[in-house]
């Protein structure tokens, strides 16, 4: 079972820039899906980005045009670059692959979040 560790968050204001990665503990072959969520004090955990094995993205609409995925090649797990930071996008950020195990089964690594603390 891999496990991952987020990093790169941290305190910013209004406007600037944070990248987030993460560091796996084992080595991803045949990653499925990698997303990051979020989550809010008092609110429910959300899905801001995702990008599949093909490389195909979908964003949060609140985050859309601001914040890109993208994937480290060699480690196969998601960065996140997020620009035009807002007072709103105060959360813990959650790293996620869903990878094949060799088979017919799929599995999930998760991280144990960053936090990003955006003032105004």
């Amino acid at each position: 079972q891999v496990q991952l560790v987020e990093s790169g968050g941290g305190l910013v204001q209004a406007g600037g820039s944070l990248r987030l990665s993460c560091a796996a503990s084992g080595i991803i072959f045949r990653p499925n899906r990698m997303d990051w969520y979020r989550q809010a004090p008092g609110k429910q955990r959300e899905l801001v980005a995702t990008i599949s094995s093909l490389g195909r993205t979908n964003y949060a609409d609140s985050v859309k045009g601001r914040f890109t995925i993208s994937r480290d090649g060699a480690k196969n797990t998601p960065y996140l670059q997020m620009n035009d930071l807002k007072p709103a996008d105060t959360a813990a950020y959650y790293c996620h692959v869903n990878y094949w195990d060799g088979g017919f089964n799929t599995l999930d690594a998760w991280g144990q979040g960053t936090l990003v603390t955006v003032s105004s």
